[in-house]
Formats: C-alpha cells, sequence, structure tokens
C-alpha cells in the first residue's frame, strides 16, 4: 500500500503542465520507486516465466533493459514494444507484435537475475534480484 501512495504522489506531483512519461526525467521517479518490483519469477506450466511488466509499462524514457541470470553480467537485451508517441496512452503494452512481457526459462532454473536499465538520457541503474524476493505464488 505505502508503494502505491508514493507512485500517486509522484504521478501527482510537479508543475501543473501534463506529462506523458515519456521521457528519463517523468520516468526515473517512478522506476526508483518501483525497483523492488521491476521484475518478477513464475513458475508456470513447466518453465520458469522471468516477467519485465514493471518496466515494460514504463518503457518510455528507457532506451534499453539488459538482464542476466543466475550470475551472468546483465547483456542480454530485452526486446520491447515501441512507445507510442503520438497515442494518448504512450506506455500502453499493446502485445500485438509479438512481442510479450516476460521470458522463458527452464523450471526453478531462474535463481538470480541482473537488470540494467539505460534511460533516454544516458543514465542507467542497476538492480539485483534473488528468486526468493521476485517469486509469484
Amino acid at each position: 500500500m505505502q508503494r502505491i501512495l508514493i507512485i500517486v504522489a509522484l504521478l501527482s506531483a510537479g508543475s501543473a503542465t501534463a506529462q506523458n512519461f515519456t521521457t528519463a526525467a517523468e520516468v526515473k521517479p517512478i522506476l526508483g520507486a518501483t525497483k523492488p518490483n521491476w521484475i518478477a519469477v513464475r513458475a508456470y506450466e513447466g518453465q520458469d516465466l522471468l516477467y519485465f511488466t514493471n518496466l515494460l509499462a514504463w518503457r518510455c524514457g528507457v532506451e534499453t533493459v539488459a538482464y542476466g541470470v543466475n550470475g551472468a553480467a546483465a547483456t542480454t537485451p530485452l526486446v520491447m514494444e515501441p512507445c507510442y508517441d503520438a497515442e494518448a496512452a504512450p506506455n500502453a503494452l499493446k502485445m500485438d507484435q509479438g512481442v510479450l512481457p516476460y521470458v522463458s526459462h527452464g523450471l526453478d532454473s531462474v535463481q538470480t537475475v541482473s537488470v540494467l536499465v539505460t534511460y533516454d538520457d544516458g543514465s542507467t541503474e542497476m538492480a539485483d534480484y534473488t528468486r526468493a524476493a521476485v517469486l509469484i505464488p
């Protein structure tokens, strides 16, 4: 509940001008506040699904996301939908281009994940996760 209040405060803070959340300046505070939830792991139908839904929901303003599993460096690029700048909801996930919000791995194989986010202003943020911390029951 506290995270939701923080996000609401961040969304309503600032100037009276409309924000589309399409730049690093606009999405960094949100992604900073939600960093513990950037990813999730779910065991489903004989696989580990590594979800990036939170990052993808705020991908406008993000240049790239890269990840590494089980001690590997965060160098595997995450395929992301484009930012729909010309639309009312530029961060909407359409999932109509064959891009899914997760990647599949062998069942119980994802133990740790490293994530590197590069914003459109060139700055970066890194996060490391253990399976237990991000596992969806």
